[in-house]
């Protein structure tokens, strides 16, 4: 029996093998044009999963003289896969360009992807009939300082002609235009300006490449003049908030006090984001100019570096309400209650919040009890038997595991991304664990992350290699659960990962670093291509999370922000002062080591509780972090340790 066992295995496998092989040919055809190749490949994988892979490739070919019944008899497969509204979509730009809008129209409702370009093509088949609407329809899409797409700019020219889109539409976008930094678009709207709001064009870029300089020769005669000047100091405000502040000192005369408000918004946001004392009183000063987003995050977290709690509460109360609504501004929220004395009002806020998964969650949690809360969010679903096989069974499901199989991982994703889309919890359940079961540990760890109700968080806190990484961990003295907490945020154990500067593996080791810490264990015949082995990665990894750590008074909290943004920035970052480590990790200037950091440390708590290991509460755990010495920090972060 184990034998015939085997023997079934062994068929399978080879089965598998030639059916991967015949993929990747019918793959390597399409690129290459081939479609006498194609159709032969094609054929071989008639009855597969991935059948709609090769029917897709030669429709696309011919995509442009296909008849209509066959683009059609395509997209009304039943297949669930993100290729049939990939093929909607591109048929859809091929209707619109061509303008047959009749048959353009009776598709467009069904695509499911959601596309700035077709939509505004879509307004576009409505134009002729409703001309007035549609331009409305498309000024809602006017108010980005981001480029937008060929067939909007076609509707929003025609909606200026109409005198929908208004001179006061056009400089509110080259606003937002010259903030975004997109002197490009900035310059075509400018164009579009008349009277005083008129800007010189070329000013523009020279305001870009070199403010100060500018400035020096400025004019501030009319409103279009001084919105370039605006633009000068914000940008120069970016590169030194000191000489913003200095320039504009000489010139502020110029300006009305709407303008005056403007700026100080701007000057205070690059002050707060470089942790200058000044920030408040600039904000302060700024008055009720109207902040972005950005801008009002910063202007508490100013208020937090200052722990002045009043100005926390207020600038809080004063966001937009989907901001309000954030997590982040209701912990902080509650914390500038519970400080002034509102213990009441902020137990108000805790409460609802402590039963989130997340670091302010945890956190919110710890300030209601001296014990972490966190069965208020957890449970252990474990999928039966029969619900794995339903969701094993799902073509799409097959098809994602024969591309990961061949390596193909942006189209597996694709795969995985849209069969689960309608998932309920118990169903992402079962799917996170077939990923797991087949080590698509990222695959695994998002799909459980998901869920909303139902949990089951050995799924979301998985911890593959533990026997190849202990004794990694034990020779550096490393606690297990920060480890993972870290590695799950890395690279969540895709051991192929490699991150767009470069760093590599598990551990995302960036290959300067790898090469300094070689050096310092002695590994004399290291070479780069070795970052991809398992226990190199491991090596070298762990041993830069004791160095950096050991180095920054065994804080993990700027460890984490060592590890992602460099040891010089984890320090520069600390207050002259002692910090609440929250407020440290609230106030880091970039907002990816920020959210690193957070997700870092919460991962810590829960893995310290997958591990079974005595648990500590988060705001233990981010701790007091300590004052800068008065010596000066490293000017820069070249090199790979402090």
């Amino acid at each position: 029996m184990k034998f015939f066992l085997l023997f079934l295995s062994l068929m399978a496998g080879a089965a598998q093998a030639s059916q991967d092989d015949d993929f990747l040919a019918a793959r390597d055809a399409f690129r290459a044009g081939d479609a006498v190749k194609l159709a032969v490949f094609s054929q071989r994988l008639q009855h597969t999963p991935l059948e709609i892979y090769t029917a897709y490739y030669q429709l696309k070919m011919r995509l442009e003289v296909a008849d209509v019944s066959v683009i059609r008899a395509y997209l009304a497969r039943p297949d669930d896969s993100p290729l049939i509204d990939r093929m909607r979509a591109e048929w859809l730009r091929t209707l619109a360009r061509k303008q047959q809008w009749e048959l353009f129209d009776s598709e467009y409702p069904r695509l499911i992807s959601e596309d700035a370009e077709l939509a505004c093509y879509a307004l576009q088949s409505r134009m002729k009939n409703h001309g007035q609407t549609v331009f409305l329809e498309a000024r809602e899409r006017w108010f980005t300082g981001k480029d937008q797409p060929d067939s909007c700019n076609v509707l929003f020219e025609q909606a200026i002609s109409a005198g929908v889109i208004t001179q006061d539409d056009i400089w509110q976008r080259g606003q937002r235009a010259l903030e975004a930094g997109n002197v490009s678009l900035a310059k075509s709207l400018a164009m579009q300006l008349t009277g005083s709001r008129a800007m010189p064009v070329t000013a523009l870029d020279r305001a870009m490449a070199d403010p100060g300089r500018y400035l020096d020769s400025a004019s501030f005669d009319s409103i279009g003049q001084r919105a370039v000047a605006l633009f000068a100091l914000q940008r120069l405000a970016r590169l030194s908030p000191e000489l913003a502040s200095g320039r504009w000192g000489t010139i502020s005369a110029h300006f009305s006090q709407n303008e005056q408000h403007y700026f100080f918004g701007w000057l205070a946001y690059e002050a707060a984001r470089r942790h200058d004392e000044r920030a408040l009183q600039w904000y302060k000063l700024a008055g009720n100019t109207p902040l972005n987003e950005q801008q009002s995050a910063w202007r508490v977290r100013a208020a937090l570096r200052a722990q002045d709690w009043p100005y926390v509460l207020s600038s809080i109360n004063a966001m937009g309400e989907a901001q309000r609504a954030e997590d982040a501004w209701r912990y902080w929220k509650a914390r500038a209650l519970d400080a002034t004395g509102m213990r009441a009002a902020a137990v108000e806020v805790f409460v609802p919040l402590s039963a989130e998964a997340s670091f302010y969650g945890q956190l919110a949690a710890d300030e209601l009890s001296d014990t972490p809360v966190l069965s208020a969010v957890q449970s252990s679903y474990q999928p039966g038997r029969q619900d794995l096989s339903a969701i094993e069974q799902l073509p799409g499901v097959q098809r994602t595991l024969a591309l990961y199989r061949m390596n193909l991982r942006t189209d597996a994703l694709r795969e995985w991304v849209w069969v689960i889309r309608n998932f309920n919890d118990r169903e992402l359940l079962a799917a996170a664990e077939i990923a797991r079961r087949h080590e698509m540990y990222d695959r695994a760890i998002n799909t459980a992350d998901k869920t909303v109700l139902v949990h089951n968080f050995s799924l979301r806190y998985l911890a593959p290699y533990r026997s190849a990484m202990s004794e990694h961990i034990r020779e550096n003295g490393l606690e297990e659960a920060w480890v993972y907490g870290l590695m799950r945020q890395e690279s969540r154990f895709v051991t192929s990962a490699r991150s767009g500067v470069g760093a590599s593996g598990l551990m995302q080791v960036m290959p300067t670093t790898a090469r300094w810490i070689a050096k310092k264990l002695g590994l004399k015949d290291y070479r780069e291509s070795m970052l991809h082995q398992l226990d190199t990665n491991l090596t070298l990894g762990t041993y830069y999370m004791k160095n950096i750590l050991s180095s920054l008074d065994d804080s993990p909290v700027l460890a984490s922000a060592a590890y992602n943004a460099g040891p010089g920035r984890a320090k520069r970052w600390r207050a002259v002062t002692p910090l609440d480590g929250a407020i440290y990790t609230e106030t880091i200037p970039f907002d990816e080591t920020r959210d690193y950091v957070k997700k870092v440390m919460s991962n810590t708590v829960y893995y310290a509780r997958e591990f079974g290991t005595p648990s500590r509460p988060l705001k233990q755990r981010v701790g007091i972090i300590a004052g800068k010495p008065q010596a000066a920090d490293p000017p820069d972060d070249k090199s790979p340790a402090p």
